[in-house]
């Protein structure tokens, strides 16, 4: 009689065990075996981490393996059991590899399908078409869309993190708690006492340092020497956490008549300002899309206020970017004047913390929030939906949406929700949030999404021009990278554009994206159907970048540059100067957040800035997936890419006043995590 070798490997999360029965039932081209119950006497099976073997006799030929399953039947208790994948040797002596990264619950039959990616049309046997088709019905009843806002991205389903499918769950909710690491972080900074003392001012920026040396590190520490200085706030605008603003001027829009004789002795040149915009020295950040937003009103007791300023920079002899102009409300006039470094020292520091406000306000909300975490769910749904285990493409994106979905629901649940801790300390909360995103919906693009196109978009791509915009170069070094590797994967599986044309879960996959999640939104550019393998490439790259690179370039450096509050006030509770000449410290003082305001700032982005424990960095794939040996050996090339380029910024980065990191491969998680 047959006899197959079956092993089983157990995934090391937190209960992933089960003392459970655990039963197999191998599915071949000439029949199906019974139900036999993987148990060794005397020894306790499928313990977190194990890897367990047993010999499973059959009483016919069933020729070749096609399908396992896997049944789990309660023994004494429930017990979910996580197998990681399961391999068999067949009496012939060939090693199948069924991968399965599954939690497993009672009752519930998991059917599994031999490790090698297929697309639909390779499938020729019926079992394995069925197999396909009921996969996707059950996904599909399983990861179901559901609007949280109107005018948002669709999201899933679910009113809680308890309520989605086990799979995309966290191992443990307390890990992603926003509430419970909120207070953590309050306790770990030693806050609490300055938290009694909620709506009180700080009595001068020296005053910070009673919060702020508890949380120092090399960045923080510089960022607080030198905050004032024209060139840190500049630089922020390329390497800090909002990159994605600033754009090269070369015409004053009409909201922003900048005059000649204002800004005269700044341009160290000697030109005049129109001959420095034609030589692509002068640059804007324009917060447009903050003006009219309701400022946060969920505290009675204390007004907040929201700015929607311009402001205009300039590239100096030294190459630095420096401000050059600031109007803090969109329409010109007489109440609404434009602060120069000319002005009195106070008026010109305040206009500049106004913009720095802005520019987090709008960070959270649509460059972080939006462009990384909704956009990465949509994704997420979509790949659960309409591509099956055993296509290439869910293979690749996998490892890229582990945990968003998670993260965003508890998000919903605790952060971005009414009265959740976005509106505890946030200007743009209370409501204003959602209208910003909703605004935000309606102007971003395919295009900005893709990262060289972005950036040319912006007219940012001149090195000579820019040469410490960080951001921009090693962010196309991970580009490239990734696109590599996709370009290596695609050519495995796709012959030619015929066979991408022909892909019917890959255009479903990209219909979903447009049509649910995006919902409709023609203007977004983004593709309802893709019908060459370079396009396919660029789409599947901007999906992995997003999840990764680009949200690791605006999430973790928060602790950074955010931690001394008057750097970057998250509120501002006096409203924009209207004349020159009147600031004072006791004003800038009363607008800055009060005491309590702070302290929830600084706890909230402790929080958020830390890495997961047992966190997978870019081009970590533990989870194998893919058994095919030419995808494993792309793999291998990614993963020296991504070497090389962490190689290259550490040495670029030796003895920098300000390095920058962000963009370094080891420290890019795979995907949306936090």
């Amino acid at each position: 009689m047959p006899s197959y070798t079956v092993t089983v490997a157990t995934g090391n999360q937190r209960f992933a065990g089960t003392d459970n029965y655990i039963y197999i039932t191998l599915v071949g081209s000439k029949g199906c075996s019974e139900k036999n119950l993987l148990d060794k006497p005397s020894y306790n099976d499928f313990e977190r981490k194990a890897i367990d073997f047993y010999d499973v006799t059959i009483s016919e030929d069933l020729g070749d393996i096609q399908l396992i399953k896997i049944e789990k039947h309660k023994y004494c208790y429930k017990d979910d059991w996580y197998c990681r994948h399961i391999t068999i040797k067949t009496p012939t002596g060939d090693y199948l590899e069924f991968p399965c990264y599954r939690w497993i619950s009672n009752d519930k039959e998991i059917v599994l399908r031999e490790g090698s990616a297929k697309l639909a049309t390779h499938d020729v046997t019926q079992i394995h078409k069925e197999h396909r088709r009921e996969e996707l019905e059950e996904r599909q009843q399983l990861y179901r869309w559901k609007e949280w806002q109107p005018g948002f991205p669709l999201s899933i389903d679910a009113h809680s993190h308890s309520d989605l499918p086990h799979d995309i769950q966290f191992d443990s909710e307390k890990e992603v708690d926003f509430i419970l690491g909120f207070t953590k972080a309050i306790e770990n900074l030693f806050l609490n006492k300055f938290m009694d003392m909620f709506q009180s001012s700080w009595s001068d920026f020296a005053d910070f340092e009673k919060i702020f040396i508890k949380i120092s590190n090399a960045m923080s520490e510089y960022a607080m020497q030198h905050w004032q200085e024209d060139f840190v706030f500049g630089y922020q605008f390329l390497n800090g956490c909002n990159p994605l603003m600033i754009k090269q001027c070369k015409e004053l829009p009409e909201t922003f008549p900048v005059t000649q004789e204002m800004v005269e002795e700044s341009l160290e040149r000697k030109l005049t300002l129109e001959q420095e915009m034609k030589r692509g020295n002068i640059f804007i950040v324009d917060y447009e899309l903050l003006d009219g937003i309701p400022a946060n009103k969920t505290d009675p007791c204390t007004t907040q206020y929201i700015a929607a300023p311009l402001c205009l920079l300039y590239r100096n002899i030294e190459n630095n970017i420096v401000p050059l102009a600031i109007q803090l409300n969109q329409k010109p006039g007489p109440d609404n004047p434009i602060f120069l470094p000319s002005d009195a020292p106070y008026d010109w520091l305040l206009a500049k913390m106004w913009v720095r406000s802005s520019d987090f306000q709008f960070h959270q909300t649509v460059t972080h929030l939006m462009r990384t975490h909704l956009l990465t769910e949509v994704f997420a749904i979509a790949m659960y939906r309409q591509l099956p285990a055993v296509h290439p493409l869910f293979k690749l994106l996998v490892p890229h949406v582990r945990y968003t979905i998670a993260i965003n629901t508890k998000g919903r649940e605790q952060l971005i929700n009414k009265s959740g801790l976005f509106d505890k300390a946030n200007a743009i909360g209370g409501g204003g949030h959602v209208e910003l995103i909703k605004r935000a919906m309606k102007d971003f693009t395919y295009e900005s999404l893709c990262f060289p196109s972005g950036i040319k978009l912006r007219n940012m791509d001149n090195k000579e021009e820019l040469p410490y915009y960080f951001f921009r170069d090693d962010g196309m070094k991970i580009w490239e990278a990734i696109q590599n590797f996709v370009e290596d994967v695609v050519s495995i599986y796709y012959e030619s554009d015929k066979t991408l044309c022909e892909d019917t879960e890959l255009q479903a996959f990209v219909k979903e994206i447009f049509v649910y999640g995006l919902r409709d939104n023609e203007a977004s550019g983004f593709p309802k159907t893709l019908k060459t393998k370079e396009e396919l490439v660029e789409y599947l790259t901007l999906i992995m970048f997003t999840a990764s690179a680009q949200h690791a370039a605006v999430n973790f450096g928060q602790y950074d540059w955010y931690s001394w509050v008057p750097n970057t006030p998250c509120t501002m509770r006096c409203p924009p100067p209207t004349q020159k000449g009147e600031v004072t410290i006791k004003y800038i003082m009363e607008s800055l957040p009060d005491r309590g305001r702070s302290c929830w700032h600084l706890g909230a982005i402790r929080a958020l800035s830390q890495f997961q424990d047992n966190e997978l960095f870019l081009g970590m794939y533990p989870d194998e997936y893919f058994v095919e040996k030419p995808v494993k050996e792309a793999m291998a090339k990614f993963r020296k890419n991504l070497e090389d380029i962490t190689s290259f910024i550490q040495e670029r980065n030796k003895n920098k006043k300000l390095p920058y990191y962000y963009l370094s491969p080891d420290r890019i998680p795979n995907s949306v995590a936090i």
